[in-house]
């Protein structure tokens, strides 16, 4: 049966976003649009057969219904000294924790029968031999592959949960996994291109480090590790400023992915006419800076020892051989650390107070330009 809020909206739609048309699109698709996040009351529309611009908020029958976009707060002089963007964060995660809970075993219940078939494996006394130990190690790695298949919902569903919930909609659990299942094969390859990013400059900069140290020690090989370091250091800077926004862009916007990353990378660069303090990216760095600063805290603890130990082998061994096989076998003879792995899952269920508080950020910043 047609939804009754359409009765009198029986013409077809184009809509434009980012300058790209689409369309004709009837009622139908046109909702469906709208539910998706493709389509924003701020977008303009026009009907198909006419020439006139208007706004898809003035399309008869279609955000009628919908509750108007509440407004935000306007953003703290200083995230450091007011706590509004953190007391708002605290206050979505509390209201949408069942949801936000939900989300995040997503991707932790995998993980965590990853992680305990693997320690099963390894503390087998015949692991080599015993074909059960072999398909133990089969299940770990299709977890692990679950878990890692899984990350691009619960990234979108983060952010359709937090949205929803910033301007006073409540979102049922299963609409919002049917919303940001919708999303995956555009989140999936961000992810893999964005973390992928990542992770190619850190193992191939840091291998280079580990190389040139363990050549012997030299001053010169010490000075060029630093430099090194310090290279790394500025191209995660600069990826982190092009990334701080992919995102919200991505599921909230609906964009594609090049104009994604385009968009993120001028939202974090914006706000030039502010204080440094307010602009996006301050505001995104001081965000990441507290939540890498909670994981050390959580994670120094359990691994001091090794790491402790770590470093005495780096002082005492020279041959990097010597120091794998040392290394690994401390880590065997120490055995399962159910405190860091307790810690761990502390970790994973908090990690979407992250994604609430860029949601937050992300509509501030649009708001100042």
């Amino acid at each position: 049966m047609p939804d009754d809020r359409f009765t009198t909206m029986s013409e077809e739609w184009i809509i434009r976003v980012e300058g790209k048309e689409y369309g004709p699109a009837d009622p139908a698709v046109l909702d469906e649009w709208r539910r998706e996040g493709r389509v924003l009351a701020a977008n303009d529309a026009r009907r198909a057969d006419l020439d006139v611009w208007i706004t898809a908020a003035e399309i008869p029958g279609l955000f009628e219904s919908v509750p108007p976009p509440a407004s935000l707060p306007e953003p703290a002089p200083s995230v450091a000294t007011n706590g509004s963007l953190w007391g708002d964060t605290f206050r979505i995660y509390a209201k949408g924790l069942p949801q936000f809970l939900c989300l995040s075993l997503l991707v932790i219940v995998p993980s965590i029968c990853s992680q305990l078939t693997s320690v099963a494996v390894e503390t087998s006394a015949n692991a080599d031999l015993d074909f059960r130990a072999l398909l133990a190690g089969g299940f770990a790695f299709c977890m692990l592959l679950l878990s890692l298949a899984l990350w691009p919902i619960y990234v979108a569903g983060i952010q359709i949960l937090s949205a929803e919930l910033a301007v006073g909609r409540r979102i049922g659990f299963f609409e919002l996994l049917n919303r940001a299942v919708k999303f995956w094969p555009r989140m999936a390859l961000l992810c893999l291109f964005v973390y992928g990013t990542y992770f190619f400059w850190t193992v191939l900069l840091l291998g280079l480090i580990v190389m040139i140290i363990s050549g012997g020690p030299s001053l010169m090989f010490i000075f060029v590790a630093l430099l090194l370091l310090a290279f790394w250091v500025w191209i995660i800077g600069r990826l982190f400023v092009n990334f701080l926004f992919w995102p919200q862009f991505a599921v909230l916007d609906g964009l594609e992915v090049a104009n994604t990353l385009r968009r993120s990378k001028e939202l974090a660069r914006s706000g030039g006419n502010l204080p440094w303090y307010q602009r996006p990216l301050w505001r995104g760095i001081f965000i990441a800076s507290a939540w890498f600063a909670f994981v050390f805290a959580l994670g120094i603890g359990p691994a001091w020892p090794m790491v402790r130990a770590y470093f005495h082998e780096i002082a005492v061994t020279q041959n990097p051989e010597t120091l794998m096989q040392t290394l690994k076998a401390a880590s065997a003879a120490r055995g399962f650390d159910l405190l860091g792995f307790a810690l761990g899952i502390w970790q994973g269920l908090m990690r979407p107070l992250l994604g609430i508080a860029f949601v937050l950020l992300y509509f501030d910043s649009r708001n100042q330009q």
